[in-house]
């Protein structure tokens, strides 16, 4: 947009740019982070040390290496990450005065051209604008278009031909429509042939900088895409470096996450469970990197409402709780399924396309069970009669006897009971898919898929793509936090056992 627009807005599209550039990851660490967390959850913390205050320009640049850490950390976690064209939303009091500060702008200049002689002051400076634009879409091998700009855009002579009443404003307007046409994506064409066909300066001018912001976005994603394999290489030490650094601002920022790993500790040695695959009478030895996947493996149950989540993994948050909802889903999706199969009999296991059919339907019905309005109750009284009535369509349909009225009851009741958090078909679902996910962890070092534990089948797809997206996400953690987590573990296995190095 115009320059003399944006100054009237106080800078408003510059903050705007700024945040879209970032992304909503940063909106939501900035909410997440929590720089006084041990005050928020004094009760559940470990002894911290002493609180020490800091100065406001030192919270400043703790929020700014932090954004910094969670703009790269999104870039390199989320493989469609994009910047997005910043836009006020609808009705809203910013976008009014955006609306009415722009209109005023261009009716001036509408009637700067429309005077007898024109008037070009806003005109040449738009065009001052529009070069810079140009440019800076440059490659340093486009020295032949460099030439063309810095030749047809020449301000000084631009300025001259506008006092002597000889400047052609349509002309160089379909210079710049052609060389943005030489410059833009291909997703971009549509939009050039629009311009080229364009003919009124002032709406002309004004489709060319609404094209120009749109570039200036597909540049900013290009650059996004080509630094994402450099980043890849330095981005570990980068977020390594500046965690240190906010850890340094805030000494008990780890508080939480050593309170993870306690907690993870103490429930493997109330178990009873050995870090190992061999049988052994001594005491359980564990492993740190036992102990860690065992960690993870935790934050796909965890209790976001109530328990404080990790520190060093704040970032990723709103994925964990993705991924366990997900989770959740396929562990119910499972034991229905399990449930129909064996409550039905051997009448409907070869039958084509049934399990789909099933498998569909109970997902609509579970599309919404992670929203504050889903009554479970009434989802699964709802899937207990659709599912007897497809199966009532399809044991008809291939020559079996009818779905009698007592084997419906008994599905029914068998569906409602699983909202019931000891049922055991569930619970039997649940432990094979933590199975499952826990060895995914331990596999993904060998590029290996482990075995799929029996009755998840139906779900087998969902299931790979839960433990690779899982999979990659933890590994990228440890690889930028293990100095951290060595340093806990250490402090929190007993003396005599080596904590190791492997994480």
């Amino acid at each position: 947009m115009p320059k003399e627009a944006d100054h009237l807005e106080d800078g408003g599209d510059k903050e705007s740019k700024e945040e879209s550039t970032q992304g909503t990851s940063q909106e939501t660490v900035r909410k997440r982070v929590r720089a006084d967390t041990p005050s928020r959850h004094a009760e559940d913390s470990p002894q911290a040390s002493p609180p020490r205050f800091v100065s406001v320009e030192e919270l400043m640049e703790t929020a700014k290496r932090v954004t910094n850490m969670a703009l790269a950390h999104e870039i390199m976690i989320n493989q469609a990450f994009q910047v997005k064209p910043a836009e006020p939303p609808e009705g809203s009091l910013e976008r009014r005065v955006k609306e009415i500060m722009h209109k005023a702008f261009w009716d001036c200049l509408e009637t700067q051209l429309m005077e007898e002689p024109p008037s070009y002051g806003h005109a040449i400076k738009l065009l001052a604008e529009i070069k810079e634009t140009l440019l800076s879409f440059l490659l340093p091998g486009h020295g032949r278009q460099r030439s063309r700009i810095e030749e047809v855009l020449d301000l000084p002579l631009i300025q001259q031909q506008a006092e002597n009443g000889a400047l052609d404003i349509g002309r160089l307007s379909q210079f710049i429509v052609g060389m943005m046409g030489s410059l833009c994506a291909p997703c971009r064409d549509e939009d050039i042939n629009k311009l080229k066909e364009n003919t009124d300066i002032v709406p002309l001018l004004k489709a060319i900088f609404s094209v120009l912001d749109l570039m200036k976005v597909d540049m900013a994603n290009f650059a996004v895409s080509s630094i994402r394999p450099h980043l890849m290489q330095q981005s570990v030490e980068y977020e390594r470096n500046k965690f240190q650094e906010f850890l340094e601002t805030q000494p008990n920022a780890l508080d939480f996450t050593e309170k993870w790993l306690e907690d993870t500790v103490k429930s493997l040695r109330e178990a009873g469970v050995d870090g190992s695959s061999a049988a052994s009478s001594e005491p359980p030895s564990l492993l740190p990197l036992n102990v860690h996947n065992q960690a993870y493996l935790r934050l796909l149950r965890w209790d976001h409402a109530s328990d404080p989540f990790p520190e060093t993994m704040l970032m990723d948050q709103v994925r964990f709780q993705e991924m366990q909802h997900e989770a959740d889903r396929l562990v119910l999706l499972s034991a229905l399924l399990l449930i129909v199969y064996t409550t039905t009999g051997e009448a409907i296991s070869g039958l084509p396309g049934l399990m789909e059919t099933l498998k569909n339907t109970i997902n609509i019905m579970l599309a919404d069970m992670h929203t504050p309005s889903f009554s479970a109750q009434e989802a699964l009284a709802t899937i207990g009669e659709k599912l007897c009535v497809e199966l009532s369509q399809c044991l008809s349909q291939h020559g079996y006897s009818p779905f009698s009225a007592n084997r419906k009851s008994i599905l029914k009741g068998q569906i409602s009971a699983t909202i019931q958090p000891d049922n055991t078909v569930r619970k039997l679902m649940e432990s094979r898919v933590q199975t499952y996910l826990l060895a995914s962890l331990e596999f993904s070092q060998h590029k290996t898929p482990p075995p799929l534990p029996g009755g998840l089948s139906p779900v087998s797809r969902e299931l790979k793509e839960l433990a690779v997206h899982f999979s990659r996400l933890v590994t990228y953690n440890k690889l930028v936090f293990s100095p951290f987590y060595q340093k806990i573990l250490q402090k929190i296995l007993t003396a005599g056992e080596s904590p190791g190095t492997e994480m």
